[in-house]
């Protein structure tokens, strides 16, 4: 059992930064990977970026360049660092995690990209 815990969601105008944090608790050990989500109104819900256990990472083509995942193993967190936020970055932003057996996702929170 894993549980997600996310914050650090808000209102920023666009060209703003803004970091997002997931912690996780419960089966650490059993973590392989972490990912972020976001998922706009009437939007399928969209992959953003994965860290690995061994720390590889990759992207979406969307955020490529602006987003960076990063994690802090001593506090189980994993980070999102969105840079040059527009309008079109507005949606409720998803931590997961995956074990052997199970996806875990955490609560969502809400960004908003003013214009």
């Amino acid at each position: 059992q894993v549980r997600l815990v996310e914050s650090g969601g808000g209102l920023v105008q666009a060209g703003g930064s803004l970091r997002l944090s997931c912690a996780a608790s419960g089966s650490i050990f059993s973590i392989r990977l972490m990912g972020w989500y976001r998922q706009a109104p009437g939007k399928q819900r969209e992959w953003l970026a994965y860290i690995s256990r061994d720390g590889t990472t990759n992207y979406a083509d969307s955020v490529k360049g602006r987003f960076t995942i990063s994690r802090d193993n001593a506090k189980n967190t994993v980070y999102l660092q969105m840079n040059s936020l527009k309008p079109e970055d507005t949606a409720v932003y998803y931590c997961k995690a995956t074990s052997p057996e199970n996806n875990y996702w955490g609560q969502g929170t809400q960004v908003t990209v003013s214009s």
